[in-house]
């Protein structure tokens, strides 16, 4: 289950900041993030921690566990 929930936690992270019309680049200015990280996350490609989890949820203005509503 370990990268089909990271995948699915990306999509999920990417659907939300595109409801709320935040943009990739909002996130990194938000939270100083690197754009690529932002990337990354979204995709899969990266294992983010929670810390990194909980700075995105902030950002995006939602309840940490909304990310891991998959």
């Amino acid at each position: 289950m370990g990268q089909e929930f990271i995948d699915k936690v990306g999509k999920r992270i990417v659907e939300i900041r595109k409801s709320k019309k935040v943009s990739q680049e909002d996130l990194v200015e938000r939270r100083g993030f690197t754009l690529s990280q932002i990337g990354r996350i979204g995709r899969g490609g990266i294992n983010t921690s929670i810390s990194h989890i909980s700075a995105i949820a902030k950002a995006l203005k939602v309840a940490p566990k909304e990310l891991f509503d998959v």
